[in-house]
């Protein structure tokens, strides 16, 4: 299995929506950073919500995706629901409907399921984007 080989992850329906919140929230009371788009293992901001609309689709009709896009889609959904100062934090629950003790069940199932389907902790760690000097093009 490589980092972009498509990999089925057998999920039900309130796992899938919650991974696909954990997407769509980055367009609505999240505040990313390219630095933490980076950490989850995107090129940045900018290329966070170009695969929000790639993989939204994807997540809600149970397609396989890469193990990579898998990692991204469970951290992106761990770090918006659980974080107040860069995810949705508080807002969560009126935003998404789901309540915080029901997100949590949901989160640990698709963490035993996506590490074991998508082996996702066997990837190689995230590298750190090489630094710009000011002034440089991107």
């Amino acid at each position: 299995m490589t980092a972009d080989e498509p990999v089925m992850v057998e999920l039900d329906e309130d796992e899938r929506e919650v991974l696909a919140h954990g997407l769509t929230e980055w367009g609505g009371p999240a505040r990313c950073t390219e630095a933490l788009a980076v950490a989850m293992d995107f090129g940045g901001i900018a290329e966070l919500f170009e695969h929000v609309v790639r993989l939204r689709p994807l997540v809600r009709a149970g397609q396989p995706l890469s193990p990579r896009d898998w990692r991204r889609v469970l951290v992106s959904a761990e770090i918006v629901f659980a974080s107040d100062v860069f995810g949705s934090g508080w807002d969560w629950q009126s935003t998404t409907g789901f309540r915080d003790d029901e997100t949590i069940r949901l989160l640990r199932s698709l963490q035993r399921k996506i590490a074991r389907g998508a082996r996702i902790h066997e990837l190689p760690p995230v590298e750190p984007a090489e630094p710009t000097e000011p002034g440089d093009p991107a």
